[in-house]
């Protein structure tokens, strides 16, 4: 190879380089893409912004639990609602859901929330059933009954699952398909049709993605 070859060479190599920096950067570690913040947001004194976090709950589940706020310090969580003695979208729902939790089923930093909206039908003792059918593992998958005041509140005050305006009265019903996914700092990071697997699978990835950002995230502080 005669001396001009070996310069063009050099510099297609240096050209490459340049490009892939460009493009990938030198960080692999980076995430693929960072998520929205869902809610609304306010800016503080120190001029940074100030995102929607979930409020303080407290509900009973299958096991006779309380389960509170901070039961899920520290967590991811995906949120959703249903009733058991629906017949049209919740059986769906929850078979995609068992599709999340067997997804996650080594990662103790993952849980699962199932509200219902339909508590005076759905008792503790109803639940474990409910569970049971499921294969829901108790310290992951926990399915919640309470005040129905409380619970159609959060709903959509805190997760945003339901546009309508309601008081939680005998009148008033919520019926959501969608899923929704919370980071460690309580901040919703995505909504998912609970009805389609597709989207499902992306709940899936994204709860991956989403911890592989919190720990880019943690190595530059």
């Amino acid at each position: 190879m005669n001396r001009n070859s070996i310069v063009s060479v050099i510099i297609l190599l240096a050209v490459a380089a340049i490009t892939a920096y460009a493009l990938f950067g030198i960080d692999t570690k980076k995430p693929l893409r960072y998520f929205p913040y869902y809610g609304p947001s306010t800016v503080n004194v120190h001029k940074d912004t100030v995102f929607h976090t979930i409020r303080d709950f407290s509900f009973t589940d299958q096991a006779n639990k309380t389960i509170t706020q901070k039961d899920i310090e520290g967590k991811y969580v995906v949120v959703d609602y249903f009733f058991t003695t629906c017949h049209s979208i919740c059986p769906v729902m929850s078979k995609q859901m068992e599709r999340v939790a067997a997804a996650n089923k080594l990662k103790p930093d993952v849980i699962i929330l199932s509200h219902t909206v339909d508590p005076e039908t759905d008792s503790v003792e109803v639940m474990v059933e409910y569970a049971k059918k499921h294969n829901a593992n108790t310290e992951q998958w926990h399915f919640l009954t309470g005040d129905k005041k409380r619970l159609y509140d959060i709903a959509r005050t805190s997760y945003f699952l339901d546009a309508a305006e309601g008081d939680g009265g005998p009148d008033d019903f919520i019926h959501t398909q969608n899923f929704v996914l919370i980071d460690k700092q309580k901040h919703i990071r995505g909504y998912y049709d609970g009805t389609s697997p597709q989207e499902v699978d992306k709940l899936i990835t994204d709860i991956t993605l989403l911890m592989k950002e919190e720990k880019y995230n943690n190595s530059l502080k």
